[in-house]
């Protein structure tokens, strides 16, 4: 039984649908916001990071109530919210990062190297959206849950160089030191919680073919 299928049974179930892509177009919105503002090492925009997180907590809470209010099988609600909340860690995690970035100045050293990571996160988010309205329709996902894995690995291996790079730079002040190791941390680890979430659409996936 694919999702299409489940919606045609009700209003409910086609507003969680509508309300979950919208929680990953609003994501993608935060991820290439983001990007943007590091790139233009642009302050003013990268705080528009906060308000983002914000819309996308509102539209999680309502969509974890809509499916406890009645939408979709008691077998399949435990899944969705658990993926809702794997989406809404990286909206947290990409808070967190924006906050460090404007705690800090990051050095011209690595720059280039956090301008790539940070828009590869687009595109593995925006490979999220295009996975999950595939998983709707009933299509196959192995081809975009590999692309999403090969995005990961992409920024995997940015990371290693960054880790490398950030431990020859001089720090003259612990705290400047260590929000900058956290920032490098949260903008590499967003692509592995986005992987998470697209190995998650795979067990929804499974569980409505059962």
């Amino acid at each position: 039984m694919f999702l299409e299928k489940i919606l045609s049974q009700g209003k409910k179930e086609q507003s969680v649908i509508e309300s979950i892509n919208r929680h990953i177009r609003l994501l993608c919105t935060a991820c290439e916001t983001f990007s943007t503002a590091l790139k233009n090492r642009d302050a003013n925009l990268m705080r528009n990071i906060i308000e983002l997180e914000r819309e996308g907590d509102f539209v999680r809470r309502n969509i974890i109530s809509d499916i406890y209010q009645g939408a979709f099988l008691p077998y399949l609600r435990p899944e969705l919210c658990r993926f809702v909340e794997i989406v809404d860690r990286v909206f947290d995690l990409l808070e967190d990062t924006a906050l460090q970035y404007l705690d800090t100045e990051i050095p011209e050293q690595v720059k280039d190297e956090c301008a790539r990571v940070s828009f590869l996160n687009v595109r593995i988010c925006e490979m999220l959206l295009i996975t999950f309205d595939a998983m709707v329709k009933g299509d196959d996902l192995r081809e975009k849950t590999l692309a999403i894995r090969i995005y990961e690995k992409k920024i995997d291996d940015i990371k290693f160089d960054l880790i490398r790079d950030i431990r020859k730079l001089p720090i003259t002040n612990f705290w400047e030191g260590k929000i900058l190791a956290d920032f490098v941390s949260g903008l590499t680890t967003i692509s592995d919680i986005i992987e998470d979430a697209s190995d998650h659409l795979q067990i929804i996936n499974v569980s409505m073919r059962a």
